[in-house]
């Protein structure tokens, strides 16, 4: 025979040529040459060496064990002394009754919902995250949810976690601030027959995400359309020389044209405006010349009405000087004076009768 010593904390189970025969606690024991032993450290989890169900038989042994059980459906959460340390698969597991503390929390995984009490942080965990599938809805975000391709409910911002399985899960999100959409390079002809190219813009938000995304397909394009056929219903109706007059009405109308049908897209729209409208090269040079020409006729209206302003005010001026010698007189010395700035010397030769003359014209008469 032969001494054997199970310590503090341990566990021996007794074999006979393969078959279990019983266990051993804490102690000193005598076992025959024929009895093999294996010891367990019960503050550690217990792995059969043999078929579980025979082991369980034992009375003893079943008491001193803790049975979980998981179903293909399910997982286990395991804690120990409060700490997640293992996440168990379909099987059976067993754990000693010891001082160690085990806690177990058992999911449904066949389901999306997860129902069970376990905090985010659990959820984000790296054990539990491959059994785990999460969404996020940004703050300036709408969604909705799609389970196995039919709607569920309207999601709120915020992170959504559910269960990763065969259940298929689709999220419909939509941005609800406000966008711009770019109309550019539209070819529209005038009512006079004159091609323009016309650049715009348009403003818009989704104001209600079912509207936008369970009934209507490609919201967004659908608007463009919409914007499109305003813009070019209202240029088609007028001529160039009133489309240029009434360049600002164009924004109200078109809002106003697409505001129902943008309603049925779910779609609230704030603003319109038109960048440019672009003319033909033939048209924009008729165009310049007729402003050169209304420039022009500008130019020689303001002339004319200088020209005569200035000849009715020389005719006043003669009208006075003809009434008082003085005022001729004294007209002529200005004259004379301005003459006399633009010379530098004057040479005087001749007779006596050249100086009688200058002393009449700048010497006053008594």
């Amino acid at each position: 025979m032969r001494r054997l010593s199970v310590n503090a904390y341990q566990v021996a189970l007794v074999f006979k040529r393969g078959a279990y025969q019983r266990m051993l606690k804490e102690g000193a024991y005598w076992l025959w040459p024929w009895e093999s032993v294996r010891v367990y450290d019960v503050t550690k989890p217990f792995n059969a060496p043999v078929e579980l169900n025979i082991l369980l038989q034992d009375e003893a042994l079943a008491e001193a064990l803790q049975l979980v059980e998981v179903s293909d459906t399910e997982i286990v959460l395991v804690y120990v002394n409060g700490l997640l340390t293992q996440v168990l698969n379909a099987g059976r597991y067993t754990f000693w009754k010891s001082i160690v503390k085990y806690e177990f929390v058992k999911a449904d995984i066949s389901k999306i919902a997860i129902t069970e009490n376990i905090s985010r942080a659990t959820l984000a965990n790296k054990l539990v995250a491959p059994y785990v599938r999460s969404y996020t809805v940004e703050s300036y975000e709408k969604a909705l949810l799609f389970v196995d391709g039919n709607y569920v409910q309207q999601l709120q911002s915020g992170v959504y976690y559910w269960w990763k399985n065969s259940i298929t899960i689709f999220m419909g999100k939509a941005d609800t601030r406000q966008q711009q959409a770019e109309i550019n390079g539209q070819e529209i002809l005038t009512k006079d027959k004159a091609a323009l190219r016309v650049n715009a813009y348009a403003q818009y938000k989704v104001a209600d995400i079912e509207k936008a995304l369970l009934q209507n397909k490609d919201y967004e394009r659908q608007l463009y359309v919409c914007f499109q056929l305003a813009l070019r219903e209202y240029i088609g109706t007028m001529t160039l020389d009133e489309l240029l007059e009434k360049k600002e009405t164009i924004a109200p109308f078109i809002v106003k044209a697409v505001t129902s049908n943008a309603d049925a897209l779910g779609v609230e729209v704030s603003g319109f405006g038109i960048r440019d409208i672009i003319l033909p090269g033939d048209v924009k040079e008729i165009m310049n010349q007729v402003l050169i020409a209304e420039k022009k006729a500008q130019s020689n209206i303001i002339m004319r009405r200088e020209e005569t302003a200035s000849t009715r005010s020389l005719l006043n001026t003669a009208k006075l000087m003809e009434d008082n010698a003085m005022l001729f007189k004294l007209k002529e010395m200005e004259y004379v004076e301005k003459i006399a700035d633009k010379i530098n010397s004057i040479s005087v030769s001749g007779n006596g009768v050249l100086s009688d003359q200058l002393k009449q014209i700048f010497v006053p008469q008594k």
